[in-house]
C-alpha cells in the first residue's frame, strides 16, 4: 500500500467552509491556551452538546487560569456537576496550580504533559491549537480517520500506536506547519461529521480519492474494535436520614478512587452481592439506628467507566433528632445544594424524595 500524503490544503478548504462554529474555537488565529486546556478537559467522554454551556458558566466563575488555581476545590467541583468524570475537574484544578506555579503554561509538548491531568492527546492538543506546534492530536475521531485511510484491519486498542505513528506523518506537511491549529481542528471536524463512525459521508470527503477503505469498500467496518470485556457489577446499600430542617447525614468520600472527595449518603461496601439491612447499618457508621423503622425507597443503577453499581436505598420516614445519633466519624448533617453533588448521589436523593 501507497503511505502517501492526501493533500493538506484540500481539507483546508473543505474546513474553511465547513467549519462547525464553537465557544471554544478560533478559525485562523492561535487561541488561548487556558481556553483550550478547559474545553479539551470537558471534552473527554463528552459529547460537544453537552459541553457547550457548561464551558460558557465554567469561564465565568473562572475567567482565567490564576482564577481556577486560587479557587477551592469544592467550588470547581460545584461547577463542573452534571458533566461527570469527576476526577477531570481534580485535575483540571491541580494543572492550574502547577501553571500558576510555573509562571504560564509550558509551549511544548513535553512540557505540557508534565501537567497533573494531561496525557499524550491533551498535551498535543493545546500546542497545537494554543502554540503552533505541528503536531497531530489524536483522539477517536483521528483514529478512525487514519484506520479509514490506510484501510487498517487491526482492531483497536491494538491499532493505537500504528494509528498515531499514521497520524504523526502529518507533521512533515509544509501546509500542516504553517497552519497547524486549522489543520487539527479540520480533522476534528471531517471525523465528526462525515467520517462518521456509521454511514460515513464519503461521497463528500475532501480526501475521498486518497482513502484505501473506500476504495475497498470497507470503510464502514473500520476502524476494528477487540470486543470491551463486561463490566463488573457491585451491590450496595445506602442510608437516608434527615433532620427536618434541610440537612442530610452525610460524608465525604476518600480523596482517591471513584467520586474521590465527594459527598455521598452513609452506605455499606460495595461487594459482589447485596448486603442485607444487619450487615449494612454497621459499614454505614449508622449501627445505633439498627432498631430505627427504615423504609425502603427502591434502588438505582448507575454506571461507571469500569463499574456497574446497583444501590439499595433505604430512608427514615420522619426527621431524626440530632440528639439520637451520637457524633460518628466522618459523619455530618449537609445541605445538599451546598456541596459538590454527584450524579450518584442527585440520584439517591431524587429517589428518597419521591418514595
Amino acid at each position: 500500500m501507497t503511505l502517501s500524503l492526501p493533500s493538506a490544503q484540500a481539507l483546508l478548504n473543505w474546513y474553511g467552509r465547513h467549519r462547525r462554529s464553537m465557544p471554544w474555537r478560533a478559525y485562523g488565529q492561535l487561541m488561548a491556551p487556558y481556553h483550550v486546556h478547559v474545553s479539551e478537559i470537558m471534552l473527554q467522554q463528552t459529547t460537544v452538546a453537552t459541553v457547550r454551556p457548561y464551558y460558557g458558566r465554567f469561564l465565568e466563575r473562572f475567567p482565567t487560569v490564576t482564577a481556577l488555581a486560587e479557587a477551592p476545590l469544592d467550588a470547581v467541583l460545584k461547577n463542573w456537576e452534571g458533566l461527570g468524570y469527576y476526577r477531570r475537574a481534580r485535575g483540571l484544578h491541580k494543572a492550574a496550580q502547577a501553571v500558576l506555579a510555573h509562571g504560564g503554561y509550558p509551549t511544548t509538548v513535553a512540557g505540557l504533559a508534565q501537567l497533573p491531568g494531561i496525557g499524550a492527546y491533551t498535551s498535543r492538543a493545546i500546542a497545537s491549537l494554543a502554540f503552533g506546534v505541528p503536531t497531530i492530536p489524536v483522539d477517536g475521531n483521528v483514529e478512525r480517520i487514519m484506520a479509514r485511510l490506510y484501510a487498517v484491519s487491526t482492531p483497536l486498542p491494538a491499532a493505537r500506536r500504528e494509528l498515531a505513528s499514521l497520524a504523526a506523518r502529518f507533521e512533515q506537511d509544509k501546509t500542516v506547519q504553517a497552519h497547524p491549529s486549522d489543520f487539527t481542528q479540520a480533522l476534528f471536524d471531517l471525523g465528526a461529521t462525515l467520517c462518521t463512525p456509521r454511514q460515513p459521508a464519503c461521497a463528500l470527503c475532501p480526501w475521498r480519492d486518497a482513502c484505501h477503505a473506500r476504495q475497498e469498500g470497507v470503510a464502514e467496518m473500520l476502524p476494528k474494535r477487540t470486543p470491551p470485556k463486561a463490566r463488573p457489577v457491585r451491590y450496595g446499600m445506602a442510608f437516608l436520614v434527615e433532620n427536618g430542617q434541610g440537612y442530610v447525614l452525610m460524608r465525604r468520600r476518600p480523596e482517591k478512587g471513584i467520586l474521590g472527595g465527594f459527598h455521598e449518603l452513609p452506605s455499606s461496601a460495595w461487594v459482589e452481592a447485596c448486603p442485607n439491612l444487619e450487615q449494612a447499618l454497621p459499614q454505614a457508621g449508622l449501627e445505633q439506628l439498627a432498631l430505627q423503622p427504615w423504609q425502603l425507597a427502591g434502588q438505582i443503577k448507575h454506571v461507571f467507566t469500569h463499574l456497574e453499581l446497583h444501590l439499595t436505598i433505604q430512608k427514615l420516614p420522619g426527621p431524626l433528632l440530632e440528639r439520637s445519633l451520637p457524633p460518628q466519624a466522618g459523619l455530618a448533617w449537609t445541605a445538599p445544594g451546598e456541596v459538590p453533588c454527584s450524579t450518584l448521589l442527585r440520584k439517591c436523593l431524587k429517589l428518597a424524595s419521591s418514595s
